[in-house]
């Protein structure tokens, strides 16, 4: 895909480095926001795990998760085990420990998707009187039954249904005009349709 839009990007060890280098490259650009999009959706998912497999996204070859303020539980692990280390405590179990941060994963999986439901009800909440307002936008995302556009300024994403957008030719990071056809709250879905 980058391809298409003439940036190469290196593999192996130098993938992390050419793909910041190249979102650098087209920030500004049409394009940008479909490259970090699909830049993002094509990592693994981060979980939580006792064995050491570095940072891919910092290029980290050793790496704990720790953050501050504390946030998530992992946080509290980490900082427990320094604690007991900084006070000479027993080593804690690999085995519970494998078993806490298999149990993060999940739960932060399930953390993930309640925030993309609540984001996606209060976008579409605050779209519902706006329905037959037209905006300018990027599409972002193209499936078989349709077409994402997110608009501006406010980055709330919506599709074109196959229906409303026959014999055109859009692709991801062009810029188009849409106008609002339904705000569906229940469904949490905004339906477009394509001005320009």
């Amino acid at each position: 895909f980058a391809k298409g839009y003439g940036y190469i990007l290196k593999t192996g060890r130098d993938t992390p480095g050419s793909l910041n280098a190249m979102l650098a490259k087209s920030k500004g650009r049409p394009e940008h926001e479909a490259l970090e999009t699909l830049a993002l959706k094509a990592m693994a998912k981060a979980s939580y795990s006792t064995d050491n497999i570095g940072h891919y996204g910092l290029a980290f070859e050793y790496y704990t998760h720790f953050t501050s303020p504390i946030r998530r539980y992992p946080d509290i692990m980490v900082h427990r085990i320094l604690s007991s280390c900084l006070e000479g405590g027993e080593k804690m179990s690999r085995g519970v420990l494998e078993g806490e941060c298999r149990y993060a994963s999940e739960r932060e999986i399930v953390a993930t998707e309640a925030e993309r439901t609540s984001i996606k009800y209060k976008m579409v909440e605050f779209m519902r009187d706006k329905v037959g307002g037209e905006f300018y936008g990027v599409v972002c995302g193209v499936t078989d039954w349709g077409v994402f556009v997110r608009i501006e300024p406010t980055m709330i994403e919506g599709m074109i249904p196959r229906a409303y957008c026959p014999r055109k030719i859009l692709r991801l990071g062009r810029r188009v005009r849409v106008r609002v056809r339904a705000a569906n709250l229940d469904l949490r879905q905004l339906d477009f349709e394509l001005v320009e």
